[in-house]
């Protein structure tokens, strides 16, 4: 098993993408911490994963996290997957301001919050690895409004993080991962873009493969395989990048 031995908490653990990545790191060995502000949905997924830990933590408060990874104790791990509140399908000059600049605070603040505080741990210790993901949006996407900056700074955070950290034995990497099929739902999708329906989901779906290199989109399978190996120790050389899920849609 990949991570036998290994502790890791998973923000956002309640969601389609954070319960799949907490039952993947379960599977290879880890012990789980399941983070996020609903405990029914954190709860659902405890329930397919043996001694998984609980705690409702939001991770934009700073104290509520510092104090939860005080009680978790060491720490190898640890993946932010908390929804940042993007809002799509406006043009940007149609866009409010608060709606665009949501995702750009939420994500950033979340991300910087949950890395700082396991990071420190991590350091005390010489190793540890800090993940994150996004759309890999920065690179230019229309109609996507906020998300494009947020991407950008959380993609900057993260290659910062490492330069920082590598010199203290802890890795900072990234996914890039967009249009996976199992997650793009009309009730999810209806709080980024309400105007959604299974017709126009099926035609975002078939666009979106029509532009990547391998022309399918990702499965979930394939976004926590990757997820796994860039947590355990096989990863040990990969830092301050992101790996793209996506099948090229995006060139780094």
């Amino acid at each position: 098993m990949l991570l036998t031995d290994k502790t890791a908490v998973v923000y956002g653990a309640g969601g389609s993408i954070g319960g799949a990545v907490a039952r993947a790191f379960a599977a290879e060995g880890a012990r789980v911490h399941l983070v996020g502000r609903t405990r029914e949905t954190l709860e659902a997924v405890a329930s397919d994963i043996k001694d998984a830990e609980v705690a409702v933590v939001d991770a934009l408060d700073e104290t509520a996290v510092t104090e939860h990874l005080a009680r978790v104790g060491d720490v190898d791990v640890s993946f932010n997957l908390v929804s940042r509140g993007d809002v799509q399908g406006l043009p940007l000059t149609d866009m409010p301001v608060d709606d665009f600049l949501a995702p750009v605070i939420n994500g950033t603040r979340a991300n910087f919050i949950t890395a700082r505080a396991a990071a420190r741990r991590m350091a005390e210790r010489g190793s540890g690895v800090v993940l994150t993901l996004n759309s890999g949006s920065a690179h230019g996407s229309p109609m996507m409004g906020g998300t494009g900056p947020a991407d950008a700074a959380t993609d900057s955070l993260v290659r910062n993080l490492a330069m920082e950290l590598g010199p203290r034995g802890v890795r900072a990497v990234g996914l890039w991962a967009a249009g996976i099929p199992e997650t793009l739902t009309i009730e999810k999708l209806g709080r980024v873009n309400p105007d959604l329906n299974e017709a126009a989901i099926q035609s975002i779906l078939d666009h979106l493969s029509s532009l990547r290199m391998t022309r399918r989109n990702p499965t979930l399978a394939e976004i926590t395989a990757t997820a796994v190996f860039l947590a355990s120790d096989h990863a040990a050389s990969i830092t301050g990048t992101f790996v793209n899920v996506t099948g090229g849609m995006f060139p780094e």
